[in-house]
């Protein structure tokens, strides 16, 4: 997958052009709040039609315009290929290859891409809720079937909290929890098996990048934290089973708190440097290494399952990394089509193959 040229008119603060990157490192270069993030984020918008910074689609639209419009060419599926978005407040169209879309989401098909900004930090530094919407945003972009599988636990999970709140105010009711109980365990046990599949495929990779990155001075370990102590090797009906188990040992105490104390909504994703918690023992340097290890092997996945390199886009992800680090993600990044963002004179310096643009009030050059 490459980007061959990206044109832009009225986006954001960017003033109207067209970039031709090259296909190995092009590094975006300039000052905080010229436009950037928003260079990156326009090459991200044809992942989908969505904001990596969640803005909402009329933000797209330079303030004192009325429409913004994004053109892309790119290589993908062993052919070139075009794709165009159409910003008007807060709708859009796409085309891809001349043709209209009813969704931006067929853009999904077409073009694939993986982020990094300060953002997913929060992958380290805040609560479970953060790592388990990785995994689940990672698994339904593998599959549609896994997004159907988490829509309808998350929705059964809703209406047994909502019975176990009621059964509080009227106990007989509690002799209809097993018709919800079911259903939670089977699509609850599958959703776990794909997370723990992905997770153990995304550790392998985030090991070798992060060994990469920290120039073998450091070990990362990604592990899956179940809440009903299910194994790897645990089929699914196995892990359903003891999700059964679980459902009935706790039913009291769910009864009690009128929530579902247990389940893959309750499980997390362990992320270790040598064998220590990276959110509670890590330096800023170390947890922005560990994640962008963790963007990086998601690249790998989705390369396995796609047949080709996804685009790697890496915003502000160079400082607080020392200079051998920062040399790693520059020049040993191979085989992919790759776009850092930066502030510092010293990071463009250190880039020995590829491209610089620069970006100044919102004109790139």
């Amino acid at each position: 997958m490459k980007v061959l040229a990206v044109k832009f008119e009225n986006y954001r603060n960017l003033k109207n052009s067209q970039i031709t990157p090259c296909g190995g490192v092009n590094v975006i270069y300039g000052d905080n709040a010229q436009g950037k993030t928003n260079l990156l984020e326009a090459v991200w918008m044809f992942c989908g039609g969505h904001s990596f910074r969640n803005t909402k689609d009329g933000d797209a639209v330079n303030w004192d315009k009325k429409f913004a419009v994004l053109e892309m060419r790119f290589f993908g599926q062993e052919r070139e290929q075009t794709a165009k978005i159409v910003f008007s407040g807060n709708k859009k169209q796409v085309e891809i290859n001349g043709v209209q879309k009813k969704s931006a989401a067929a853009l999904i098909e077409k073009f694939c891409a993986v982020v990094f900004s300060p953002e997913h930090l929060s992958l380290i530094k805040r609560g479970p809720s953060q790592r388990r919407k990785f995994i689940d945003s990672a698994i339904c972009r593998e599959k549609l079937k896994n997004a159907v599988v988490l829509s309808k636990f998350n929705r059964i999970l809703v209406q047994r909290n909502s019975l176990l709140k009621d059964i509080s105010r009227r106990p007989s009711l509690e002799d209809t929890l097993s018709v919800w109980d079911e259903p939670l365990a089977l699509n609850g046990a599958i959703l776990i098996k794909k997370r723990m599949e992905y997770t153990e495929m995304l550790s392998q990779r985030a090991k070798s990048y992060h060994s990469g990155i920290s120039s073998e001075k450091e070990d990362l370990e990604i592990r899956y934290i179940s809440s009903i102590d299910v194994n790897q090797s645990d089929s699914i009906n196995e892990i359903a089973g003891k999700f059964r188990e679980k459902l009935k040992k706790n039913r009291k105490e769910d009864i009690r708190t009128g929530v579902t104390n247990s389940g893959p909504h309750r499980d997390d994703i362990e992320i270790l440097i040598n064998g220590k918690n990276a959110r509670e023992f890590g330096s800023q340097g170390q947890q922005r290494s560990a994640v962008l290890s963790l963007k990086l092997a998601e690249a790998s996945v989705l390369k396995e399952r796609m047949g080709e390199e996804p685009v790697v886009l890496l915003d502000d992800v160079l400082s607080e990394l020392d200079v051998r680090r920062q040399d790693y993600l520059l020049n040993e990044l191979k085989g992919c089509q790759v776009f850092i963002t930066c502030c510092e004179k010293s990071n463009k310096e250190q880039l020995k193959e590829g491209k610089i643009f620069f970006v100044q009030n919102g004109e790139v050059s």
